[in-house]
């Protein structure tokens, strides 16, 4: 690989936030001209991560010290590709990835070590995603801060499920706009000036009314009801939603892994929240010239990436610790199959997650912990 010429310069090492862009081991990798493209590339990844990497729907970034050990370890990770590729690029892979964690599980670094290079290769995703419009990356192998090697797939109790309904609720809400003092109300004003990126002084009643929105409540129970697949929410069209007979009705050619028409029960609450969030979806213009169900903020379909990330922090909200468990969307489909299962056979599961095989369903035939845990005690 051609070799950056050394100036007295400093070019190689400009700062933008305090976090270095061009790193040293990387400019003695780079020719000039490359090293003018990753800059670009890498100080909008840097703006990102410090301003919405934590929390995008919000507004939130990472602090400046997190942000910049976070970085360098894509950093890192980029000039790895450029040794696999033979040659500089921007354009890393969900199979880079996979690729250089399994190095990393079997080489001697610390569990720490190996946990915090995955949280920095999932930012750095999700920024492509947020970016290039690239699907979540999700790893083969998960670790955590921890002494375990790996994480299973976990799903979430009835517990879990229940405060997850009632937290969505609460999850992003403002109080009203007619009950804040001035002072309050330009308070909240800035913040929501923040959360939707638009200036403070264009945030009116109708942003108090968007935060309030039951757009997450009708997206969280809905998938707690159906155990929808991220790409069936991204499907997913206000055609489905059948608010008045409490089903969705998603048709065959838009039914992940499956050939026939699916009739999928909803609960009551979960068919009224649809119904408010169909009337309310009508007075936002990113809606007007698509049938898409739900939209992110901006106004693209859900990915992974978004849902998972929707998911932990309503996690958040209700107070379920996750920090040792690998809860992402699919935690909900899971603990739709497990608890549907055990309450109404394999048939309901098989017909309610729209397997085509029970043989699928099968794996969700497994009687929880605590359900084991009683059979224990009456075993005696």
């Amino acid at each position: 690989m051609t070799k950056a010429k050394k100036t007295g310069s400093g070019e190689s090492s400009p700062r933008s936030h305090g976090i270095t862009i061009i790193t040293e081991p990387t400019a003695e990798e780079l020719a000039e001209r490359q090293i003018s493209d990753y800059r670009a590339h890498r100080e909008k990844f840097i703006k990102w991560v410090l301003n919405l990497g934590k929390d995008p729907e919000r507004g939130e970034g990472y602090a400046e010290a997190t942000a910049d050990i976070r970085c360098a370890r894509v950093d890192k990770f980029y000039r790895w590709v450029w040794e696999q590729e033979d040659g500089y690029t921007t354009r890393v892979s969900h199979e880079h990835a996979d690729t250089y964690m399994r190095e990393l599980a079997y080489s001697d670094a610390s569990q720490d070590t190996k946990a915090n290079m995955m949280k920095a290769l999932k930012t750095l995703f999700w920024w492509r995603g947020w970016e290039f419009g690239e699907d979540e990356w999700e790893p083969e192998l998960t670790f955590s801060n921890d002494t375990s090697t790996t994480n299973p797939r976990d799903y979430l109790s009835v517990e879990e499920r229940q405060q997850i309904r009632e937290a969505v609720l609460k999850y992003g809400s403002v109080p009203s706009y007619n009950s804040l003092s001035p002072e309050e109300r330009d308070e909240w004003k800035e913040y929501l000036a923040q959360r939707f990126v638009k200036p403070k002084t264009e945030i009116g009643p109708n942003d108090f009314d968007r935060a309030n929105s039951w757009k997450f409540p009708s997206l969280l129970w809905t998938a707690l009801d159906t155990g929808l697949r991220p790409i069936e929410v991204e499907r997913a069209t206000t055609e489905w939603v059948d608010a008045q007979n409490r089903v969705l009705r998603i048709p065959k050619e838009e039914s992940s892994k499956n050939v026939d028409n699916w009739t999928v029960s909803l609960t009551d609450r979960t068919a009224e929240a649809l119904s408010r969030w169909l009337d309310e979806r009508e007075q936002y213009e990113m809606y007007e010239n698509t049938d898409t169900l739900w939209l992110t903020r901006q106004a693209n379909p859900y990915g992974s990436h978004a849902l998972n990330h929707v998911l932990r922090r309503v996690c958040e909200q209700a107070g379920i610790d996750t920090e040792n468990r690998d809860i992402s969307w699919y935690s909900i489909r899971h603990s739709v199959g497990t608890f549907m299962t055990r309450e109404e056979g394999l048939a309901a599961a098989q017909a309610q997650l729209r397997h085509r095989s029970s043989k699928t369903t099968l794996r969700y035939d497994h009687a929880p912990p605590d359900d084991r845990r009683d059979a224990l005690n009456r075993m005696g």
